[in-house]
């Protein structure tokens, strides 16, 4: 509200964010973990690149629907973007990806060399998904 009372009126914003990330490793895998909060499983790509690149990237499908007046607009479920040199090289081929309660973790075996993957989930319910490459046993994965 302005100081005469009167209500401004503002249009959501789509926001790309810079998604902040850990990763963590033992000796067999590489872990990444990414908050997302707001997305549905479909929504997400996770892509290791033939140079050692990981890019997550997490599409908004809905705004804020049927809201009358958006008051203050402090924080978005935007679009989110995160492009990183991984440390080691990895088979995305066999990789493991969960989402569930808003944090994506790619669970990716270590590998002599880089073997590029772009990786979507399944819905398993509408804020929960995954991608079985491996099921965590490094040496067996059936490859395509």
């Amino acid at each position: 509200m302005s100081e005469r009372g009167e209500v401004k009126r503002m249009p959501e914003q789509m926001k790309q964010q810079l998604v902040p990330v850990k990763i963590y490793r033992t000796e067999e895998r590489l872990m990444v973990a990414a908050p997302m909060p707001g997305l549905e499983p479909e929504n997400i790509v996770v892509e290791v690149t033939a140079d050692g690149h990981l890019l997550l990237h997490g599409d908004l499908r809905g705004m804020l629907k049927g809201v009358k007046e958006l008051l203050l607009d402090e924080w978005s479920v935007g679009v989110y973007h995160r492009e990183l040199a991984l440390p080691i090289p990895v088979n995305a081929m066999c990789a493991n990806v969960t989402y569930g309660n808003g944090v994506l973790l790619v669970t990716l075996p270590i590998s002599q060399h880089t073997l590029p993957a772009r990786l979507v989930l399944d819905r398993i319910t509408p804020t929960h998904g995954e991608r079985k490459g491996n099921v965590g046993h490094p040496p067996t994965c059936v490859q395509p």
